[in-house]
Order: structure tokens, then C-alpha cells, then sequence
């Protein structure tokens, strides 16, 4: 039997199809999502708060110091390896746990360094002095570089917000990546030139910007690469008060609660 097809019928066929195609299209297109945090400083009170807050994930990236001034070491290495990272990468305090080098230290971050290295377990040090200073991955096609400081110096190097244009799309160049993150001031940014982007999540730990919510980010590559600091509150009593009762300086107690 046959059936007669009007060129109206063809053409009301053919916007259908195409229709179709392309809702198939953008159904099919899927947004990457990196959890990025840094600076835990053995605060693991915060760390769990971060981790019930971040959601979803397809990759988590840490850019260095798991350890130092915090009361708990032990509980957040276990907890960063347990969570199978992406990629992680050395501070300059882990790097001091590991190796006893305390240079250019002041006083109460020798103290929780020389604290440090008497509690923390043989395999969790042996974790961190196994960190590499810089590494990069793929992720959607575009290559992303992370470091704790800079890099040109991974381990010291300050990057702020303050810094000068110039200097921040200098560090973008010298990653040689589309995508630098980095950690070390405590204090969140992101800065976009074009389609790069340097950005640092804060820290979770030991906060720095007046804000003593712990701090983190979240990258999304739905419309190009997103990064979005995100601030959760945290018990800071019972972090501040591991600290004091495990003997560490009462500094590192206090500024807890005033995120300086």
C-alpha cells in the first residue's frame, strides 16, 4: 500500500529530525566538576564540614599543607588518602614535617612542626614526604596546573589577590597550562584572562581573609572553566579547643575563631 507524502510532510520531517538531533546533542553534553581544596592544616573538623558540603564530584585536587598548626594530622591524611585525590601536591609545611627543615619559620609554626612530627603515624609521613611540588592533569580537554606557592617557586612563593596583572598571567605562562591553581595564602581568588584562569580556593584550616568559615572551590566546565569559592561554617570550638588541650601554641587556637 502506498502513502502519499506532501513536501509540506518532507519538511515538517526534516525540522523534526533535526530537532531531535539536537536535543540528543546538548542531552549528551556533560559538566565536569573538580572540588579543589587546600590548606587543611590539620584541622580535621573542617575538612569533614568541606567534605558533607561539596556535593558531587569527579575529581578532587588538594593543593598542599594537609598538615601543620592543627591538632588532628593524623585523622586528615588518613582522610585525604582515603578520598583517592586526583592529585595532590606538597606545602610548605608538609615539606617541613617531613624533613625537620623549618627555615623562615616563625616561632608557633616551628612549634606545631616540631608537635607534628612527633604524632603523625610513620605511614602518613611517609604520604606527604612522597608529595610532589607540582603536577598537572587533563580535564575536559584542557590542561590544569597545580602548586602550592607558585610556579616558579612552589613551596614559598605568595600569589594574592594584590598581586599585579602582569605578574599573574606571567605565573599562567610559566605553568604552561590553560588552568593554575594554587594555595599557600590562605586567601581566595580568581582572576580570568580570556579563556585562562588562576584561582586559589582559601584554606579550609586556617582561613585568612576575616572570614573564619573554612574555605573551598568548585570548578565547572559547562560554559568554559567556572571557579566558584565556596565558605562553610564549621565547629570552630572543638578545633580550637583539640588545639589548647593537646599543648599547641594558643595562638593557633584563637585566630581560629577570627579567620586572620
Amino acid at each position: 500500500m502506498f502513502k502519499w507524502v506532501t513536501l509540506e510532510d518532507t519538511a515538517f520531517q526534516y525540522v523534526y529530525q533535526l530537532v531531535r538531533i539536537e536535543s540528543q546533542i546538548n542531552e549528551s553534553v556533560e559538566t565536569v566538576r573538580i572540588a579543589v581544596i587546600s590548606d587543611i592544616h590539620s584541622n580535621y573538623d573542617a575538612l569533614q564540614a568541606v567534605l558533607s558540603a561539596t556535593g558531587a564530584y569527579d575529581a578532587l585536587v588538594c593543593l598542599g599543607d594537609l598538615v601543620g598548626y592543627g591538632a588532628q594530622p593524623n585523622e586528615v591524611v588518613s582522610e585525604v588518602r582515603s578520598l583517592k585525590p586526583q592529585a595532590v601536591v606538597m606545602g610548605n609545611h608538609d615539606y617541613a614535617v617531613s624533613t625537620g627543615d623549618t627555615s623562615g619559620f616563625v616561632s608557633h609554626a616551628v612549634q606545631a612542626v616540631e608537635w607534628t612530627r612527633k604524632e603523625i603515624s610513620s605511614e602518613n609521613l611517609s604520604y606527604i614526604a612522597g608529595l610532589r611540588s607540582k603536577t598537572t592533569f587533563t580535564a575536559d580537554g584542557v590542561k590544569i596546573a597545580l602548586v602550592h606557592g607558585s610556579p616558579r617557586d612552589p613551596l614559598n612563593e605568595y600569589v594574592y589577590p594584590s598581586t599585579p596583572e602582569f605578574i599573574l598571567r606571567s605565573l599562567v605562562d610559566q605553568s604552561e597550562s590553560q588552568v593554575l591553581l594554587l594555595g599557600h595564602t590562605h586567601v581566595p581568588f580568581s582572576h580570568k584572562f580570556g579563556s585562562r584562569l588562576i584561582g586559589n580556593p582559601g584554606s579550609i584550616g586556617q582561613p585568612r581573609d576575616g572570614d573564619p568559615r573554612a574555605s573551598y572551590a568548585i570548578i565547572e566546565s559547562s560554559n568554559g572553566f567556572d571557579f566558584r569559592v565556596h565558605r562553610i561554617d564549621y565547629d570552630v570550638e572543638a578545633a580550637a579547643s583539640k588545639i589548647a588541650i593537646r599543648g599547641l601554641p594558643r595562638l593557633l587556637a584563637d585566630r581560629l575563631y577570627l579567620g586572620f
